[in-house]
């Protein structure tokens, strides 16, 4: 299990992963190498599973996003998952209760490309019906 020092360092890592070893340390008044051999045993445990680039700026600010529900035929759901995962403006999909089996986190470049992302999800093999909904704005991100 995690204790309160491993709940700082991730708190820590979320606000910046590259943050280094030795900022790390002197913000949780330890050792370097006490930060180094936690990092060590959070990746090895699976807490810490990688480190991503969070995007930002202009990139970001351009982006249309959409949280799109979507009805899966039960027998396809498989294939239907392998086939969200091959679209590259799907960057998160979760399976949830409720009505809906699904849903995708969209992002694109434009309001056309989140358009034509939207019919290719909905002609998909296995998708019974989708339902859209275009985020108009972020308040906070965590």
């Amino acid at each position: 299990m995690i204790n309160s020092q491993d709940q700082k360092l991730l708190m820590l890592l979320r606000q910046d992963a590259r943050t280094s070893i030795t900022d790390l340390a002197r913000s949780l008044d330890v050792s370097r190498s006490t930060v180094q051999n936690r990092l060590a045993r959070l990746e090895k445990a699976g807490v810490i599973r990688g480190y991503s680039v969070e995007l930002g700026g202009e990139y970001l600010a351009n982006q249309v996003e959409a949280h799109v529900s979507i009805k899966v035929i039960q027998k396809l759901t498989a294939r239907t998952n392998m086939a969200l995962e091959d679209i590259s403006q799907v960057v998160q999909l979760f399976s949830v209760s409720g009505e809906y089996d699904l849903i995708a986190i969209v992002q694109a470049q434009s309001l056309e490309e989140l358009s034509k992302v939207l019919d290719d999800i909905g002609n998909l093999e296995g998708v019974e019906r989708t339902n859209s909904a275009v985020v108009l704005e972020t308040r906070f991100r965590r």
